[in-house]
């Protein structure tokens, strides 16, 4: 069964950056479009960022000209760049296999939390 395990979140200051990392088991990675989720506390889960397996990359209005998400198949993994980041981009993050807005295909992992705040 294919496990997703985030990693990267931390605090970060307004303005500050932080890069989170997903590494995928199995070797079916680079044929999975993959994608960065958010849930901040008490609203529900919506995807940031996805990524098709040729590379075609697609933002939700939020994380446009802020987030950068990437992949590298040979280590299965995908990343999401977060530049000028705000208190309202504090969530736990959740890569996953795109579905939907709100789904996703493969069980979810634990997350990793990322806090925006002075």
């Amino acid at each position: 069964q294919v496990q997703l395990v985030e990693s990267g979140g931390g605090l970060a200051q307004p303005g500050g950056s932080l890069r989170l990392s997903c590494v995928v088991s199995g070797s079916i990675f680079s044929f999975l479009k993959m994608g960065w989720y958010r849930q901040a506390p008490g609203k529900e889960r919506e995807l940031v960022a996805t990524i098709t397996q040729g590379g075609t990359i697609n933002y939700a209005d939020s994380a446009k000209g802020r987030f950068t998400i990437s992949r590298d198949n040979a280590r299965n993994r995908v990343f999401l760049q977060m530049n000028s980041l705000k208190p309202e981009d504090t969530a736990v993050y959740y890569c996953n296999v795109p579905t939907g807005p709100r789904s996703a295909s493969m069980k979810w992992g634990e997350g990793t939390l990322v806090t925006v705040s002075s």
